[in-house]
């Protein structure tokens, strides 16, 4: 499994930064529109 890991991370390089940079971004607007509803 390791291997694999290893596999994908060489393959998808490029992506893998904007990839973890969109992946934050959602987490952050789930986070903010969850706690939208205790500031009214």
């Amino acid at each position: 499994m390791l291997d694999q890991i290893k596999t994908v991370v060489t393959r998808s390089r490029d992506t893998l930064l904007s990839d973890a940079l969109g992946a934050t971004a959602l987490m952050v607007i789930l986070v903010v529109g969850l706690h939208l509803p205790s500031f009214s």
